[in-house]
């Protein structure tokens, strides 16, 4: 399913689009920015998730929107102000990002 998602234009357009906002949200230069939708199968969690990820000040910094990249709203966002509580400490341990 999630195959065939990745040669849609719209697909690629919404990932390009989310990508552009956090780098707008979080005033980043043209450094490292992950946007992907991830499968869940875990009770409780959404069927499909986007993960974000970029790289500021040589720190990774991620978080989660629990829904399909192509219904993610600038909104959905976290605030410029978060962005140092995004960082992930040197030890962090993530299979999702």
């Amino acid at each position: 399913m999630l195959q065939s998602a990745w040669k849609n234009s719209d697909h690629l357009r919404a990932l390009d689009r989310v990508r552009e906002w956090v780098r707008a949200r979080f005033s980043l230069g043209e450094g490292a920015i992950l946007v992907a939708e991830v499968a869940c199968a875990v009770p409780g969690c959404p069927p499909i998730e986007t993960a974000i990820a970029f790289w500021s000040d040589e720190r990774r910094h991620h978080f989660k929107v629990f829904k399909p990249v192509a219904e993610v709203t600038d909104g959905d966002l976290p605030p410029y102000w978060m962005k140092r509580a995004l960082a992930v400490s040197d030890d962090f341990q993530c299979e999702c990002c």
